[in-house]
């Protein structure tokens, strides 16, 4: 069980399950460039993101830009959108009873992405996170949340099931264990590569030719 000063930012767990470097360079080193998919993706995220709206339907209640934690995971951050939706009976240990509201209600995390549906883990397993903190901070079990693309405008629901919740603390872990020891991994050099806005700053190419970098600094300030 981690405590406060552990807690690391939920969003890097979708950077390490992408790639251990990218997580490393952006958040224990702090570097960070823009490109068209991460531009596009914060301009997604804006029209969500607005803690001060909020919005009803008779049986679903919309939370943004909630606040989460989890001592489990060691992680905190927000949650683009939680989805509060009626149910006809009380299910105990899956539902929970508001102030302010009638009825019974369980909790729906929805992730917004740019983009296309992937066919890697990256997406669900920060979906899966915030579920996770979700679940611990209101007592509840949580069996799916949503992914919401916007390019196909589609939702998508996933099953959190123990395959990809394993997989999502072990993410955690491998996060602690590199932040704690600061230690940025070496690249390994995949076609995925030139779709990540750090390209440059990675250098996988090179780096993963196996050429040392102080190697790679002596060489071009040669030329």
């Amino acid at each position: 069980m981690y405590t406060d000063d552990d807690l690391l930012q939920l969003s890097g767990i979708q950077h390490i399950a992408f790639c251990e470097r990218q997580y490393a360079l952006a958040y224990i080193e702090m570097q960070w460039e823009e490109n068209y998919l991460t531009i596009t993706g914060h301009q997604l995220h804006e029209r969500v993101d607005d803690p001060f709206e909020s919005e009803s339907r008779k049986d679903v209640i919309y939370l943004r830009s909630i606040f989460i934690q989890s001592y489990q995971l060691g992680l905190y951050g927000r949650a683009d959108l939680v989805e509060l939706i009626l149910q006809k009976e009380a299910n105990t240990g899956k539902t929970i009873k508001l102030s302010n509201r009638d009825g019974h209600w369980i909790i729906q995390p929805v992730e917004y992405k740019r983009g296309k549906p992937k066919t890697d883990v990256c997406d669900a397993v920060q979906l899966c996170a915030q579920a996770i903190c979700l679940e611990e901070m209101y007592g509840v079990s949580i069996n799916s949340g949503i992914l919401y693309y916007g390019t196909p405008h589609r939702r998508q629901e996933i099953h959190l099931d123990e395959n990809l919740r394993k997989l999502t603390f072990d993410y955690a872990q491998r996060m602690h264990q590199l932040f704690d020891t600061k230690t940025t991994p070496p690249p390994i050099y995949k076609k995925h590569c030139h779709s990540c806005s750090l390209y440059n700053l990675c250098e996988p190419k090179t780096f993963a030719s196996g050429m040392k970098t102080k190697d790679y600094l002596q060489h071009n300030l040669e030329i």
